[in-house]
């Protein structure tokens, strides 16, 4: 019936959309029963798409293999172990602004060159200082666990490298931080193990979407006396409380460092964890596979920003759609506040 301002009453949305529950009481106890028998085939097909998985990983483990030796070269020619050649330092970009010059200023140019060279014969850098540093400091999720303290650390970093589980093992891979050597620690390589999963849970099969990390192990750093910038010293003077003396205690706390990294919380044997506990281990898998996907396959175009203006398009892509859904929102509730009755 209308109601005195005009507007028909609506039905609550539980009225036209039963619950799941709900609606499978409704239904004949027949049909319940194939709707079980469609179950038990879809949880099949969770555990075909588990089998998918792994071969997937296979694969990817195969490809590593042939990525390597590039990312190899890639590693050499930053350390400055290796010099390109003139064909391999070609780039279009670089060719059409060559093209724009003329010829005269060509040719002053390389006068000038060739009169600073004469006059400065210091070598140039070597390699690309403080690649991996520049893309530390370049990405936000990196640069929000990076320290003043472990800047210069992080200049010796020379290479960092992806390793998958071989064949037969328990789906993981692990990041390889490789440091030339340095007045920190004597480790030539800190690393980090993510341990996944790619099987449905038995109690919730239908929760299954692929590999999840769900526990990750990190390793020892030998460090150099009084070269932990995990640790710092902290002095506290204490009272005595029947002579009133005081005295000067010393002792180590934790000290923020991306050093950190490698090592993380561990998970109890229970799984349960509080909720910040929960949230920094959530964070760490986040961070093990941006590093696995992102930042080791395209290194040079996070240190470029090339990559970096790729990740913020994709961002405000996410934005923009997410704002029309909110106009929309709004432009609803305007025309539901449209029909009412001005007299009512």
């Amino acid at each position: 019936m209308p109601n005195p301002g005009g507007q028909m009453d609506r039905p609550p949305v539980v009225d036209i959309i039963p619950s799941l529950h709900t609606m499978e009481i409704i239904l004949p106890k027949a049909v319940r029963r194939r709707i079980n028998a469609l179950r038990k085939l879809q949880v099949q097909c969770a555990h075909i798409e588990a089998k998918f998985y792994e071969e997937v990983h296979e694969l990817e483990r195969k490809y590593a293999a042939l990525y390597q030796p590039l990312f190899d070269k890639r590693r050499d020619v930053v350390s400055g172990a290796v010099e390109p050649t003139d064909e391999e330092c070609e780039w279009p970009s670089d060719k059409d602004e060559e093209e724009e010059l003329a010829e005269e200023v060509k040719e002053k140019a390389s006068i000038e060159d060739a009169k600073k060279e004469e006059a400065t014969p210091e070598e140039g850098p070597k390699g690309i200082p403080e690649f991996w540093l520049a893309i530390f400091k370049s990405v936000d999720m990196l640069s929000d666990m990076l320290q003043e303290h472990d800047e210069p650390i992080l200049k010796h970093l020379k290479d960092i490298q992806v390793k998958f589980s071989e064949p037969g093992q328990p789906m993981s891979f692990t990041l390889e931080f490789h440091f030339e050597p340095n007045g920190y620690f004597n480790n030539a390589v800190l690393t980090k193990v993510y341990k996944m999963k790619s099987e449905p849970d038995a109690s919730d099969p239908f929760s299954f979407e692929g590999p999840e990390i769900i526990d990750c192990e990190g390793c020892q750093i030998d460090w150099h006396k009084g070269k932990d910038v995990t640790v710092k010293t902290i002095k506290k003077k204490q009272k005595h409380k029947g002579r009133g003396t005081i005295r000067t205690v010393t002792k180590q706390v934790s000290n923020d460092s991306f050093f950190n990294f490698f090592n993380p919380i561990k998970a109890p044997p229970n799984g349960e964890l509080d909720e910040d506990s929960e949230l920094t281990l959530a964070t760490d898998f986040e961070i093990g596979h941006f590093f696995r996907e992102r930042i080791v396959p395209r290194a040079v175009l996070y240190f470029t920003g090339e990559a970096l203006e790729d990740d913020e398009s994709f961002e405000e892509e996410e934005l923009e759609e997410g704002d029309e859904e909110e106009q929309d929102e709004d432009g609803d509730e305007d025309d539901e506040e449209g029909d009412l009755d001005p007299k009512a």
